[in-house]
């Protein structure tokens, strides 16, 4: 056992004096050491339950013969940290949750891991440290909320970000944003919708890195603590084993993920995050990119229809069979040898698996749309690519042409949306907000809420930036080259027209390639100051076409 390495021999006596310092028996000795990483803390409410999920992890391994140890890591509401100079940490710090696991397990040689994250960058930065280790690992992930209620109809987070923009056009009083405010997140877990933790969950179990149906199980439910302590007993039989996760998290376990999510119209922040953890295991003959979303989105249908992009919570998923039923429909489409976390293959695992409601889950005669939830578009303003989730997005705004309204940053496009000074028919233009720019690849969640709160219906939205997995509407998002790289999207001007054609996978602008070019050379980029570890991110941070990785 790699614990050996702490805990054998004549010269590891002063480990084993601090070993015994923490309560190690003369039997535990002998026993695999199992790294238990929890992310809990008690401001993001996605983990304020960590704790009771963590005891039944570690009940599980102690039953199964293991010995746990318990570690943190941190973990940021991007809900909380939006709007403001906190945002810019969020996607920075899935780095630093990968960098945590990797130093805690290495330092402390720890024979196999159980690692539990609920909310956005936790949970790839959680697989991304799996990936780097390769010693046996099992995720649980913390569960959904569940939906609030607010004049008998359910409500999220989402919806009081909405809120904001309706009481500026009028259209809701401030009495009853207070109303929505006080029952939209009625306690623990990740926000109700298909949002970008809850995306996550699910790609973690189509990976095979959690146990089924582990995804939909929400936090406040005893199944919950279940999956946590059967988990806890699963890691015991995956080291005995030796199944790592470069044997579950294969090519084609990326390609079933990528299926799955945009089967399911999952957030675009995946296209930042599946490649991501993918890179890690590049040894290991692993290449996703984000041309892999589009060449799946051609032939996976689409057929939840989740909030933001629809009416269902994730309870409704639950109830309507899970990740394993979704994976049943379009099981034809997917690699169903891939090895998963239970010892058996993904087929294996949804063989039994029904769908109880098929407008929940639609059958694939009659999905939602025939191509897959999130669109790769280029042209000659994201010549490497950008991504909108089409899920999202209605039918009449798919193709459209419209005027640029130019802002170096969100805070000035939000001022000038409060402001109406956004009319029917522009094409917003944010930039400087990719992962150098920002620096930190901020969520335009206040500006895209805005819009659809004030009831803007023909407005689009281009960043280098990224959206919440709460956004919804024509947001086309992660353009690369970013402007602080001197992507085209530096150049544009106030009245440029920009083309969206969602249908073909273009984004454009009808200025002409010579006066783009000739405007990037004169580009003055904004004097945007970094303090602390951001200016090291900067420096190091790849596009968003990449993941957004250190390099």
């Amino acid at each position: 056992m790699r614990s050996d390495a702490i805990k054998k021999g004549l010269q590891k006596a002063p480990h084993r004096s601090l070993l015994r310092a923490c309560g190690v028996t003369d039997e535990e000795m002998n026993k695999p050491f199992i790294g238990v990483a929890n992310s809990f803390t008690s401001i993001v409410p996605g983990h304020i339950h960590l704790n009771e999920v963590t005891d039944a992890v570690k009940q599980g391994i102690s039953e199964a013969g293991g010995v746990p140890f318990e570690f943190n890591t941190m973990a940021i509401c991007d809900g909380i940290s939006m709007g403001h100079e906190g945002m810019k940490y969020s996607l920075a710090s899935r780095e630093i949750i990968a960098d945590t696991v990797e130093s805690m397990a290495q330092a402390h040689q720890m024979d196999a891991l159980v690692l539990i994250p609920t909310c956005d960058k936790v949970v790839p930065g959680m697989l991304m440290a799996a990936a780097r280790l390769d010693i046996p690992s099992i995720v649980v992930t913390g569960g959904p909320m569940k939906p609030g209620e607010f004049k008998g109809k359910p409500v999220d987070f989402i919806s009081v970000s909405e809120g904001v923009g309706a009481v500026s056009s009028g259209k809701m009083t401030e009495e009853e944003l207070d109303e929505l405010e006080r029952c939209a997140c009625p306690g623990a877990g990740s926000c109700a919708g298909l949002f970008t933790a809850n995306t996550m969950a699910c790609i973690t179990e189509v990976l095979g890195m959690s146990l089924p149906y582990c995804a939909t199980a929400h936090a406040v439910d005893a199944k919950k603590r279940q999956i946590a302590r059967q988990s806890g007993a699963k890691i015991i039989e995956l080291l005995d084993k030796n199944i790592t996760p470069s044997k579950i998290m294969t090519q084609e376990a990326f390609e079933n993920a990528i299926a799955a999510d945009l089967a399911l119209g999952g957030s675009s922040n995946t296209t930042l995050h599946i490649p991501a953890i993918a890179s890690e295991l590049e040894d290991k003959g692993v290449n996703i990119t984000i041309d892999s979303f589009d060449e799946f989105s051609k032939k996976i249908p689409h057929i939840t229809k989740l909030r933001p992009s629809g009416v269902h919570s994730l309870l409704d998923l639950d109830n309507a069979g899970g990740i394993p039923a979704v994976l049943k429909v379009i099981e034809d489409k997917i690699n169903q040898d891939t090895l998963t976390c239970t010892g058996k293959t993904l087929g294996e695992n949804i063989k039994d698996a029904e769908v109880a409601d098929d407008e929940v889950i639609r059958p694939l005669s009659n999905p939602y749309s025939k191509a897959g939830g999130l669109a790769i578009l280029k042209g000659n303003l994201a010549p490497r690519g950008s991504v909108v989730k089409v899920a999202g997005v209605n039918e009449d705004m798919k193709v459209h042409t419209g005027p640029a309204k130019v802002f170096d940053g969100e805070d000035e496009c939000v001022n000038a949306i409060f402001n109406h000074e956004i009319k029917e028919g522009d094409v917003v233009v944010i930039r400087y907000e990719g992962p150098k720019g920002g620096p930190g690849m901020r969520e335009m969640l206040n500006p895209t809420s805005a819009i659809s709160g004030m009831g803007l219906k023909t407005v689009a939205l281009i960043t280098d930036g990224r959206f919440s997995g709460g956004t919804r509407g024509p947001c086309i998002g992660h353009i690369s080259p970013e402007a602080m790289e001197k992507g085209p999207i530096a150049a544009l001007k106030d009245g440029d027209i920009i083309k969206i054609d969602m249908n073909n996978g273009i984004l454009e602008t009808e200025v002409e390639d010579e006066e783009l070019k000739k405007r990037l050379e004169n580009v003055v980029m904004p004097d945007k100051k970094v303090k602390g570890w951001l200016s090291r991110y900067r420096k190091m941070a790849s596009s968003a076409d990449k993941g957004a990785v250190l390099r």
